[in-house]
């Protein structure tokens, strides 16, 4: 059996990720696009393909709506353009939920058709069942606890989560079941500082904080917020490293305003001028 040449980059593993708890950070953020991907594949260590992008892409009101196909497609594309950071693909609503048995089919098409090295799925004890089932069966699954975008209509918003010590013990309860279930990592969402980082004191995997605390073994954000690409709102636990958005409009208006005075194109833009024949013959 031949060697990989040493040269080829490999992407990084599971095992690896476990193995940097309490080490280098860990750094996540989310892709949804293939040339994006190629981006952000360059510096992070793991791409979240989240269910976020029935927001971001699909401009959803929630992530309610997103769909298998759509998670399938999506992780298709940001895999195909990627060969350094993990791929971690969310379980949309619905995908999991009914049965271990469902949940293990949808996790099955989610690696074998969209390119997932692994799956996240929202939950605590509730579908610590579930994720025992996947990971006995070849699935590594990430876990998601605190605010759950998912389950934003019973939690009545996009609101901080542990605000209590008696809400703060459930979450605790919670990521300390999804561990047992054989998680390899867990996302903190939206939850007070001290409660982010009294999991990670706790946990013997990795926490990846998002609004959590800077404690946590890794941070994630989406792509978008970072980037500035909408200026609508902008969530308390999101830093703008950039401002696309103005950048954008920018650009937009200028296509625009040359085409309607008839500066684009120009010759340099065409086929068959007179400035293109002197190129060629140059």
């Amino acid at each position: 059996m031949s060697k990989v040449p040493s040269t080829v980059p490999r992407r990084l593993g599971v095992p690896e990720v476990r193995a940097r708890k309490g080490d280098t950070p860990i750094v996540v953020l989310t892709a949804y696009t293939a040339p994006i991907a190629k981006i952000v594949d360059q510096h992070a260590d793991i791409i979240l393909v989240g269910d976020s992008l029935g927001m971001v892409i699909y401009g959803m009101e929630n992530t309610l709506g997103v769909t298998m196909d759509m998670m399938i497609n999506h992780g298709k594309a940001v895999s195909s353009m990627t060969k350094n950071a993990l791929i971690v693909v969310d379980m949309p609503f619905g995908s999991f939920e009914e049965s271990k048995e469902v949940a293990f089919r949808n996790a099955a098409r989610l690696m074998a058709e969209g390119g997932a090295n692994a799956v996240k799925i929202e939950g605590g004890r509730d579908v610590a069942p579930t994720i025992d089932f996947l990971t006995q069966r070849g699935i590594p699954v990430m876990a998601h606890v605190g605010l759950m975008p998912q389950r934003v209509q019973a939690m009545g918003g996009f609101r901080a989560q542990g605000k209590d010590e008696a809400s703060a013990n459930e979450i605790l309860k919670d990521a300390l079941a999804v561990q047992e279930a054989g998680a390899f990592s867990v996302v903190i969402e939206g939850v007070m500082e001290p409660v982010g980082r009294k999991i990670t004191e706790e946990l013997d995997i990795p926490t990846i904080g998002i609004g959590a605390s800077a404690a946590c073994d890794g941070q994630v954000l989406v792509i978008d917020d970072i980037l500035g690409i909408f200026d609508e709102f902008k969530p308390k636990f999101v830093k703008r490293y950039a401002n696309l958005n103005k950048d954008i409009n920018a650009a937009i208006e200028n296509f625009c305003n040359e085409v309607r005075s008839g500066a684009f194109p120009a010759d340099e833009h065409l086929f068959g001028t007179k400035s293109t024949a002197k190129k060629d013959a140059s």
